[in-house]
C-alpha cells in the first residue's frame, strides 16, 4: 500500500476540475471514525470491492448483497475469513438499505441498476461508491447530480485513474504546458472476447432470484448466455463496452483536455467479429468536437486484442510541442515533435493488468477506496465526485445514441443536450418496469 499521506497530499493538490465535496456534507461518524459498509453484486467486480474495502483501516464490510444466493454466500464466506467478522446478508439491497449504523454503500451490479441503486442509496442517508458506469443512460446521470445536491450524501464513480498518482501528475503537467497547447487526445481499449452464441429460453437457476436481477428493467425472459457477465452486450441491461471500458479512457481524455461536454458526437461501428446475441458494437469508434478547436477520437475493440502503442488500452495526448503516452496503468511518457523521449516516468507502485476483469491492480485501485473514505470523514476531497463522472459517462453514452441512430450529434456544450434530434433525444432516458421509475 503506498503512503497514505502521501497519497492523500497529491490528491489534494489536483485542483483540475474535481468539484469540492468534503465541505458540503457532514460525516455521521463514530469517534474512531470507522466506516460500516454494505456491498451490493458481488460475483466479480463486488467482490473485489468488498476483501479491498475491508483491508483499510477503520473500515468494516457490515452487509453483503447479491440476488444470486451462491454468489452471496461465498462472498460472505470470504470477507469472514478475512476479517474474522461475519455480514450480514441480503437479496434485495433495499432490505440492506434499512440497516441504521450502514454509512456507506459500494455498487457492482450491472448496469441497469447502477444509478437505480444509488439513488436508493442516498435517499436512505447512505454515501455511494458506484462503479462505472455511473448510469444506464444520460437522464439518470443527471439524476445523480441532482440528488448529491437533495440529500447531502456523496457519490463517487470507479473511475480509478483519478487516484492514481503519476496520472494526476500527468495532468497537471498537461495543464503546465508540458506539451504546449493540448488540442487533440486519442484513446483504445483492445481484448479478445469469445462470442457468446444464440441464447435458449429456460429455467431460471433455483439460485437466482431473476426478478431481482431485472428489477428497475422492464422483464425479459431469463436465457442461458446473460447472466453473469454476457448482459453487458444487450442494450437492455448493458451498455456495451464503449462504458464497459471506454469510460476510464474517455475520462482520462476530457481530464486531460479540460473539456466537459461536446459540440459535435460522431461513431461508427458495429457487431463486425461474429454473429450470436450480442447487440452492441464489438467494434467502436466515437470522434468528439469541443469548443476552443479541440477534438478526441476512443477506438473500441472487443474481440481483436491487438495492443496499440505496447499495450491493450491507452490514452495519447497531443499538444503544439510534443504528445504524452499514458499506457492505462500509472505511468507515462512525453516525446518532444521530433519523436525523442524527453520524459519517462514509471508506477512506483505496481504493474497494472489492462484487460483484468476484476482489478488493474489491488494497490491502485485502493487508493481511490481510500480517497472515498476519507472524503466520508470529511478529511479531503473526492477525486471522482458524480459531477465528474456523469459528464464522464455522458460521453460514451453520447456515442452510442450516435452509432445507433446512425447520424452525427450536435450537442449543446452547456449541458451536453442533443439538439434537433427528437429521435436521439428518445435515447436519453429508458422506460422502468412499472413501480420501479427513479424519482428524486
Amino acid at each position: 500500500m503506498p503512503n497514505r499521506r502521501q497519497f492523500i497530499k497529491q490528491s489534494t493538490l489536483i485542483g483540475l476540475g474535481a468539484l469540492s465535496s468534503a465541505s458540503l456534507f457532514a460525516y455521521r461518524g463514530r469517534p474512531n471514525e470507522k466506516i460500516i459498509i454494505g456491498v451490493a453484486g458481488v460475483n466479480s467486480r463486488g467482490a473485489f470491492l468488498a476483501q479491498a474495502f475491508a483491508k483499510l483501516p477503520n473500515v468494516e464490510i457490515g452487509y453483503i448483497c447479491d440476488v444470486d444466493r451462491t454468489v452471496l454466500e461465498k462472498n460472505i464466506a470470504a470477507v469472514e475469513k478475512l476479517t474474522g467478522k461475519k455480514p450480514k446478508g441480503f437479496t434485495d439491497v433495499r432490505k440492506m438499505l434499512e440497516e441504521k449504523d450502514c454509512d456507506a454503500m459500494a455498487i457492482a451490479t450491472p448496469d441497469h441498476w447502477h444509478a437505480p441503486a444509488a439513488l436508493m442509496g442516498v435517499q436512505a442517508g447512505k454515501h455511494v461508491y458506484l462503479e462505472k458506469p455511473c448510469s444506464h443512460n444520460p437522464a439518470e446521470g443527471e439524476m445523480l447530480v441532482q440528488a448529491v445536491q437533495k440529500y447531502k450524501r456523496l457519490i463517487q464513480m470507479g473511475n480509478q485513474r483519478r487516484s492514481f498518482p503519476k496520472v494526476i501528475e500527468a495532468i497537471q503537467l498537461l495543464r503546465k504546458g508540458a506539451i504546449g497547447r493540448v488540442y487533440f487526445a486519442k484513446g483504445w481499449y483492445a481484448n479478445s472476447r469469445k462470442p457468446i452464441g444464440v441464447g435458449k429460453v429456460v429455467q431460471v437457476p433455483a439460485t437466482l432470484d431473476f426478478d431481482l436481477w431485472q428489477g428497475p428493467a422492464p422483464r425479459r425472459a431469463y436465457k442461458d448466455n446473460l447472466v453473469h457477465y454476457n448482459w453487458h452486450w444487450f442494450w437492455h441491461w448493458g451498455t456495451g463496452e464503449a462504458l464497459n471500458n471506454g469510460t476510464h479512457e474517455i475520462d482520462v481524455m476530457r481530464w486531460g483536455l479540460g473539456v466537459q461536454y461536446p459540440t459535435k458526437v460522431v461513431s461508427a461501428g458495429g457487431r463486425y467479429a461474429f454473429q450470436d446475441d450480442w447487440e452492441t458494437p464489438d467494434t467502436q469508434t466515437i470522434t468528439y468536437e469541443f469548443p476552443n478547436n479541440i477534438a478526441m477520437h476512443w477506438e473500441g475493440r472487443s474481440c481483436n486484442g491487438l495492443n496499440a502503442e505496447g499495450s491493450s488500452r491507452g490514452v495519447i495526448f497531443y499538444g503544439e510541442t510534443g504528445s504524452l503516452v499514458y499506457n492505462g496503468g500509472d505511468d507515462y511518457k512525453i516525446f518532444n515533435l521530433n519523436n525523442e523521449l524527453t520524459k519517462a516516468v514509471k508506477s512506483d507502485i505496481e504493474e497494472v493488468q489492462g484487460t483484468n476483469t476484476v482489478s488493474m491492480g489491488d494497490q491502485l485501485d485502493s487508493l481511490h477506496l481510500i480517497n472515498f473514505a476519507d472524503a466520508i470523514r470529511g478529511k479531503t476531497e473526492q477525486t471522482s465526485p458524480i459531477t465528474e463522472g456523469h459528464i464522464s459517462t455522458l460521453l460514451p453514452q453520447l456515442g452510442n445514441i450516435a452509432i445507433r441512430t446512425g447520424r452525427a450529434l450536435h450537442c449543446d456544450p452547456s449541458n451536453g443536450h442533443i439538439l434537433r434530434d427528437k429521435a436521439a433525444m428518445k435515447l436519453w432516458s429508458r422506460e422502468y418496469e412499472k413501480g420501479w421509475d427513479m424519482k428524486l
